[in-house]
């Protein structure tokens, strides 16, 4: 049922979703034209994806703890370091787009819910290398690879902070003046989710880009996407399917876009 549930969305989705052309708005014509569609290569995906490699042939075996629901990893148990960079890594593509997203922000401090093996927190950190990165993960074991793979990358100023969201997070949220970025990609349920937005909201400002993941995951995570769209701070939304993205952008009419990738 699921991946009919899921299938049906995806071509919901294409059916409705607009390109570049079908915006109206100069703010999101120019990132959907200048970000989300710059497929040109860049020489750190290949840095990056060589480590990806290594990981999809490491045979290590690891004691994986889930603590978030809807999570792409089992609890409790044994999984070989290989099978979590198969299932769980962010893809290519999305990892790259969130490359791009971030290089064009520049945010002074990014904050990401869900280390995993440590890719896309290297993706992350590359595209804006003075930024503060505190990146969350609730296994131990599996945020001690993420660190290896820090360490390989040649990346420093992550923060790494293993535990419970609902325990770390406020603690990092309260020690911030401002939010710049946060993507959310841990815990996927619907009281999760709004939960992390609310804490968030009293931090962000005029440039804040709040981006979910695997918003069409659950009929739960897609709940929490339309409660988010409807919030008063909120002003515009991009739905790329895989992920969706929010702004809080003073004086821009509120809108919510569907754009094809």
């Amino acid at each position: 049922m699921f991946n009919l549930r899921f299938a049906k969305d995806y071509i919901l989705h294409r059916l409705k979703a607009k390109t570049r052309h079908g915006t109206h708005s100069p703010f999101v014509y120019r990132l959907v034209d200048s970000v989300i569609y710059d497929f040109s290569n860049k020489k750190v995906y290949e840095k990056v994806e060589d480590l990806r490699r290594e990981l999809l042939s490491d045979e290590r075996v690891i004691n994986v703890t889930d603590l978030g629901a809807g999570s792409h990893l089992n609890n409790n148990r044994e999984k070989k370091v290989a099978d979590i960079a198969k299932n769980a890594l962010k893809p290519r593509q999305l990892a790259q787009l969130l490359y791009r997203l971030v290089a064009d922000l520049q945010p002074s401090n990014i904050i990401e819910l869900g280390t995993c093996l440590g890719i896309t927190s290297v993706y992350l950190k590359e595209a804006a290398p003075d930024a503060e990165l505190y990146t969350l993960e609730g296994c131990p074991q599996t945020a001690n690879i993420a660190l290896e793979v820090f360490r390989k990358a040649g990346v420093y100023g992550i923060h790494e902070i293993t535990g419970n969201f609902d325990d770390t997070l406020p603690g990092v949220i309260n020690g911030l003046d401002k939010l710049d970025l946060v993507f959310i990609d841990g815990n996927h349920t619907k009281e999760a989710t709004l939960k992390y937005f609310e804490w968030c909201l009293p931090k962000v400002h005029e440039n804040t880009l709040l981006i979910f993941d695997d918003i069409y995951w659950s009929e739960g995570m897609k709940e929490a996407w339309a409660e988010i769209k409807t919030h008063p701070q909120v002003t515009v939304t991009i739905d790329l399917f895989w992920i969706g993205l929010v702004y809080f952008k003073k004086g821009q009419a509120k809108e919510n876009f569907l754009i094809k990738i």
